[in-house]
């Protein structure tokens, strides 16, 4: 039996009427959004990742198929009954002035309130604890207008959370932050999704947190549609090193996460372990040289614990104790080589 939270899929198709033209976005798109999982959907701009979250929402019809939650189809629903089952938060950065966060965590509860909008003694208890679960307590009666974008964030985040659905769709919900608020955000909603048991479904640009945070990912680009899974097995199966073929990015099955694609023009045996030779083979990638365990080459690099030998053939080794002062002497190496 499907659970109360998750959402079915079925052969759906997404995209805009224009008069008696349709402009079709994406096509038979099957598949299922569960509950207690952080699902993140990836893809290039202009691909339709928010025409897919805005049908997905209800604020747009399918052009096909059909989308079900809770056992009853998405249409079936009205306005009302979708404020308490779905919560969105949209990319686009609030601007409210006049207003402390509580206030603004307190509009979630108006599809509970009525016309008036008076929070009664459960209401507040929500708001309070929707505040505590994103931890900003010490920003209860600031002004929105005066957060920092990582802050407003937060607050849309518990304003979504203070709304009680079991459902949460989120566009771009990392767009304006730095990198520890980008973390920090989907951390927590990685962290929501899990002790709460609910949908939590979100697009996103930082592909690196993605692969390292959400259970599930959807991949979607104009070749293959929509392809859905964890990111192990849309690493094993090939999609994710096929998601940026011909764009200048290969995807690294050793790490399971993406990388520069750089043609390298020249092989060294290069010879370490560990977090050094790693960053060696880096800073030599970047410089269009492939280092390598397995390469055989005229010279060769030896990583050691405190040091970096470069062995050139029949000359005499060259020790240098940074990466920087490595990479001048490969350099004047490789310049002093025949062509």
């Amino acid at each position: 039996m499907m659970e109360k939270n998750h959402i079915q899929i079925n052969h759906l198709t997404i995209g805009y009427k224009e008069r008696r033209n349709r402009k079709v976005v994406a096509s038979d798109i099957n598949a299922t959004i569960k509950s207690g999982e952080l699902t993140c959907l990836l893809g290039a701009n202009g691909i339709g990742k928010s025409t897919l979250l805005r049908t997905l929402s209800g604020f747009q019809a399918p052009l096909e198929g059909e989308i079900i939650v809770r056992e009853r189809l998405l249409s079936a629903y009205s306005d009302k009954e979708l404020a308490t089952i779905i919560g969105v938060v949209l990319t686009e950065k609030c601007e409210l002035r006049n207003m402390t966060v509580e206030e603004l965590v307190g509009m979630g509860r108006s599809p509970y309130t009525g016309f008036w909008g008076r929070l009664g003694k459960h209401d507040k208890e929500v708001i309070n604890d929707s505040i505590k679960q994103v931890n900003i307590e010490h920003l209860r009666y600031q002004m929105v207008h005066q957060l920092s974008d990582g802050e407003r964030q937060k607050a849309m985040i518990a304003k979504a959370l203070a709304q009680q659905t079991d459902i949460i769709f989120l566009d771009e919900p990392t767009a304006f932050l730095d990198f520890p608020s980008k973390v920090e955000i989907m951390q927590l909603l990685h962290r929501l999704s899990h002790t709460s048991n609910r949908t939590i479904f979100l697009s996103t640009h930082d592909l690196e947190l993605a692969l390292q945070i959400a259970d599930k990912v959807w991949l979607m680009n104009k070749e293959n549609g929509v392809r859905t899974g964890t990111p192990e097995d849309l690493s094993l199966d090939g999609s994710l090193s096929h998601f940026f073929l011909r764009k200048g990015i290969r995807f690294d099955m050793e790490s399971g996460l993406f990388r520069i694609a750089k043609q390298a023009t020249v092989t060294v045996c290069l010879l370490g372990e560990g977090y050094r030779y790693t960053m060696v083979q880096k800073a030599l990638a970047r410089h269009g040289i492939d280092g390598n365990r397995a390469h055989e080459s005229d010279w060769h690099i030896e990583i050691t614990d405190t040091s970096f030998l470069l062995h050139p053939a029949n000359e005499q080794t060259m020790q240098v104790f940074t990466i920087e002062e490595l990479l001048q002497s490969v350099h004047q190496l490789l310049a002093a080589l025949p062509r």
